[in-house]
């Protein structure tokens, strides 16, 4: 009687030594269990396979030289409505009063932009004047705005420098105040705002888009800032400039400087953005000096 030959070992998977399986990855052959397998456009590659191709693909990027999000769906948009809505939550239950928050809000008068506060010390309201309103009205328009005009630009500067150009317009903003302007008592996001409509612009020029219905629209939101009263003129004129020239910098600068790869596009355009920023700075510092 032959003895029967003994039977070969079971495979196991080469990431779990102790699961027998008798599949295997169909682009490097190695043996994997279920678990570690993944459907291909041909078979199925294990994790380590699928890793490899995503390191190897080229990234896709924004006209801006930004990774183009995998979701999109405008976070940073979002999140700055919601802080605006939330200190406006805050305000109007200080003062009891949904329409008149600023009176008998201790939040709203310590954070109200006011340059003479601003050069004792009070630093603080520079950015924080900006997520505060003059009623509901105020709230709702401006929130409205950097809904529709936030969630194409975060798509195409993408989310870091989005929120980079929107804050260094609402620097701009408390900046041309702390200039041109420092006897009045200023809050609200339209510096932030008008600093988007800016860059948004920006953005239609880069991308060979007419960019006249946003033109006649700022045109029509400075001839109202001119006109009536209480309005914070320089105050949007300083966010729709600086939100223009950080803009410029990020989608013409590498153009201009000839930088080729998306890699230095990026360096150039964060670059561009620290230089705008601290320039603001340094204007709301001399500025405060001046209030001395």
């Amino acid at each position: 009687m032959n003895p029967q030959p003994p039977s070969p070992p079971a495979q196991v998977c080469v990431r779990h030594t102790d699961r027998p399986t008798g599949l295997s990855c169909t682009r490097c052959g190695r043996p994997a269990c279920p678990e570690c397998l993944r459907p291909a456009s041909v078979g199925q590659h294990c994790v380590d396979c699928v890793r490899s191709d995503q390191r190897s693909t080229r990234q896709v990027r924004t006209a801006s030289g930004a990774v183009a999000p995998r979701s999109a769906t405008p976070f940073v948009t979002y999140a700055l409505i919601a802080l605006n809505v939330v200190v406006y939550a805050i305000t109007a239950a200080q003062s009891r009063s949904l329409m008149a928050n600023e009176q008998g809000s201790a939040l709203f008068i310590d954070w109200v932009m006011y340059p003479p506060a601003v050069a004792a010390g009070e630093w603080w309201r520079v950015l924080g004047s900006g997520f505060l309103h003059y009623g509901l009205i105020h709230l709702l328009l401006n929130m409205f705005a950097l809904y529709i005009v936030g969630r194409d630009i975060e798509l195409v500067l993408g989310r870091a420098r989005y929120l980079a150009v929107y804050l260094i317009s609402l620097l701009g903003g408390s900046a041309a105040v702390m200039l041109l302007a420092q006897d009045n008592l200023t809050a609200g996001a339209s510096g932030a705002v008008y600093g988007l409509f800016g860059a948004i612009t920006v953005i239609l020029i880069r991308l060979r888009q007419n960019p006249n219905s946003m033109l006649i629209l700022i045109g029509i939101n400075v001839f109202i800032s001119f006109s009536l009263p209480g309005i914070s003129l320089w105050g949007h004129l300083g966010g729709l400039a600086a939100g223009t020239l950080a803009t410029l910098g990020v989608m013409f600068l590498p153009g201009w400087l000839r930088v080729r790869t998306p890699e230095q596009a990026r360096t150039i355009g964060v670059i561009s953005l620290v230089f705008l920023a601290a320039v603001v700075f340094a204007v709301i510092m001399v500025a405060a000096m001046s209030l001395r």
